[in-house]
């Protein structure tokens, strides 16, 4: 036996593996926040740290988010998903209320809170859908052999929630929401036929809301050829190669992007793995993808292993939103998918989207404990730690 092998085949590997690539994540995404921001938040705010410290605020409230989930028993957090779903639906119609909702870049999405924040109750949504799909499946166990009690109510909420999300004028978001129902379907067991009348459905959607904006279909022209209108259209998605090209293998080093100085709109949000090109090359971008891979590895691990049903759904549907949020956002910056605006999840700038992306990461690992033996090795190493810090007291 390898010594992977034998390290994934301990009891909290799963759970390592989260806390780990979350860390990593959260850690990676700050500092290229500060250095993709930094020039942008002089000149609007006349200090270079503004952009980065809100993003810092709301992740240590992410954080400690993330430990509440942790401490909360599952059967308590079941209790709280219809009640968080109901929230999140109410915030995210607010947006359609004049003088309430804010628009931003074409999305009425966000709400304003204080001291200058704003929330974006779609990111909420993401997380309470996919967990009130969870429980209602979780719930419905012994009955899901059944297409008619797979599909419905769950196709009809999940449903409405994405006509929101398209409603507010966010096709990015609903993108993932379209997944995160694809993919739950999919686990649930849902039979390949009506799987994929489903995924035709929703790519018939997809064209339909292409062909009837105009500024969607000019986003498609361009992604087909960038360069027939390079100062325009095709703006974004040229410069973000040229990050990329200028950053070569090992990058031109931390901080030393041009792309960041204006050529790249929507540098430390939605582009952000192209300035992690230009300043760390193609090594940093492979280790960003390889965390990713990670995370959704230990995520799939949780879902086969755990003993709970709730626990499998719950961290099948996160493993889902996050790994398709990532791939749409990364796809889109190396070219192969139009321009969404989508951030990459923990990494790019997004106060909504990291605290609640760290949140979903906490209840990841909160799952992680049902798998065989998980509780108990957790429970030994907490001891182990106590002991250890008696005995520094001593």
């Amino acid at each position: 036996m390898s010594g992977a092998q034998r390290l994934l085949d301990r009891p909290l590997a799963s759970y390592q593996l989260v806390l780990g690539t979350t860390a990593l994540l959260l850690g990676l995404g700050l500092i290229m926040v500060l250095s993709a921001s930094s020039v942008l938040s002089l000149q609007v705010y006349g200090n270079s740290f503004a952009i980065v410290q809100r993003q810092l605020v709301l992740a240590v409230v992410g954080l400690v988010g993330a430990y509440l989930v942790t401490r909360l028993p599952l059967a308590t957090l079941r209790k709280l998903i219809l009640p968080g779903l109901v929230v999140s639906i109410g915030l995210t119609l607010a947006t359609f209320i004049p003088g309430v909702g804010v628009e931003v870049n074409g999305n009425t999405n966000w709400i304003p809170v204080a001291a200058g924040f704003r929330l974006q109750p779609s990111e909420f949504l993401k997380l309470a859908l996919v967990l009130w799909i969870a429980d209602h499946y979780a719930r419905r166990q012994k009955h899901l052999d059944t297409p008619r009690l797979i599909l419905l109510p769950m196709l009809i909420v999940a449903g409405a929630c994405a006509a929101l999300v398209v409603a507010q004028n966010d096709l990015g978001t609903a993108l993932v929401l379209f997944a995160v129902i694809v993919g739950m379907l999919w686990v649930a067991g849902l039979p390949g036929r009506y799987l994929g009348a489903i995924v035709a459905f929703v790519g018939v959607l997809c064209v339909f809301f292409v062909a009837t904006a105009p500024h969607r279909v000019a986003r498609m022209l361009s992604f087909l050829n960038p360069l027939a209108d390079p100062d325009k259209d095709g703006y974004q998605a040229v410069n973000a190669m040229m990050g990329f090209a200028r950053g070569g293998f090992g990058g031109v080093g931390l901080g030393g992007s041009r792309q960041k100085w204006g050529s790249l709109p929507e540098a430390h949000t939605d582009f952000i793995l192209a300035v992690v090109g230009e300043e760390l090359g193609l090594l940093g971008s492979l280790v960003v993808l390889v965390l990713f891979v990670l995370l959704a590895v230990a995520g799939v691990r949780i879902a086969t292993r755990s003993r709970d049903p709730f626990a499998r759904y719950a961290a099948a549907g996160i493993t889902v939103w996050i790994t398709a949020q990532a791939m749409i956002n990364i796809a889109m910056v190396l070219g192969l998918l139009p321009v969404i605006g989508i951030p990459l999840p923990l990494l790019s700038y997004g106060g909504s989207s990291v605290l609640v992306t760290l949140v979903g990461c906490g209840v990841l690992l909160s799952c992680a404990t049902t798998e065989p033996g998980a509780k108990r090795a957790l429970a030994a190493s907490k001891a182990r730690r106590a002991r250890r810090n008696a005995a520094r007291r001593r």
